[in-house]
């Protein structure tokens, strides 16, 4: 009898799952894999910005190269509304960053995905799109989701996480809703390539600046956890690339949400980090908001 455990097997199953899909789990695992280097390096005493600065220059030098690749100008057309993405791209950075680091993996990944409501009430605002059904139901639940995990107590006291953190990962997801409304309007112009290279091109100079005298001579092992928080961050983004590319953008989006899931393994596995029933019921209700946006047709 054949085993169910060979590695024949096991890659017969994985022939199964179409290849749309597994680039959206690897990009999954790539970007909870950079949240976790992040928490980690940071517990070294590296600051957010130095991160942020690492991550940038490996960035910085991979999208540079896929635009020479394309043979197109690095500088694009809308200089002002580029340079506007890029630097709303890096604030939002800095309070996900900061959120990853002082909240559990589970909590702050959960958070990052109210983004979509914001992103709805944004574009009704700022590019006149209508609000679907499942948009208002997917804004709904994500603030039940955010009131469940936050608990907040009969005196006004929040009572499930700290205040500095939430409000932190919460701007993150505003600050990504508008850098997202800022994308969709620039991608009518300009090249995908070329929006993404004017991310880090904003990132590295800001934060260098802003980190001034508080940077921290990394060691061996801490270089290692910086250069990897780029790497992961890159795969992350070729993986959501290629899916986007091969599969339906709802579709697509159903599936990176599993990234919570993986965020929450990777807490447990190395920060002991046990996500609390508040987490994994208001954390329930923020996903399946999200994917009622994703997936809903009216």
């Amino acid at each position: 009898m054949e085993n169910p455990f060979s590695l024949k097997n096991k890659l017969t199953i994985l022939s199964r799952i179409p290849v749309a899909i597994r680039y959206i789990l690897l990009s999954a695992f790539g970007f909870a894999m950079m949240s976790a280097c992040v928490k980690t390096v940071a517990r070294y005493g590296i600051p957010v910005l130095e991160i942020i600065a690492a991550r940038a220059l490996v960035s910085l030098l991979l999208s540079y190269l896929d635009v020479k690749r394309k043979r197109i100008s690095v500088w694009g057309h809308n200089h002002l509304l580029l340079v506007a993405r890029g630097a709303m791209g890096t604030l939002a950075l800095c309070c996900v960053y900061y959120a990853v680091t002082t909240l559990p993996l589970a909590d702050a990944t959960a958070l990052k995905y109210t983004h979509p409501a914001f992103t709805a009430i944004l574009a009704l605002v700022f590019l006149g799109e209508s609000v679907k059904r499942s948009t208002l139901i997917s804004i709904i639940l994500s603030f039940i989701g955010l009131v469940v995990m936050v608990r907040p107590g009969v005196s006004g006291a929040i009572l499930g996480l700290p205040p500095l953190s939430l409000m932190a990962a919460l701007a993150g997801a505003f600050g990504s809703a508008v850098a997202y409304v800022i994308v969709r309007h620039l991608s009518q112009t300009e090249d995908s390539s070329v929006i993404i290279f004017y991310f880090p091109l904003v990132a590295l100079p800001v934060s260098l600046v802003f980190l001034g005298n508080d940077f921290v001579f990394p060691e061996f092992y801490q270089l290692l956890l910086l250069f990897l928080v780029g790497v992961f961050t890159q795969v992350g983004q070729v993986g959501l690339t290629k899916a986007m590319a091969l599969e339906k953008a709802g579709r697509v989006t159903s599936f990176s949400y599993i990234q919570v899931v993986f965020s929450a393994i990777l807490g447990i596995i190395f920060f002991a980090e046990v996500p609390t029933l508040w987490t994994l019921i208001g954390g329930t209700l923020i996903i399946s908001g999200a994917l009622t946006n994703a997936l809903g047709k009216g």
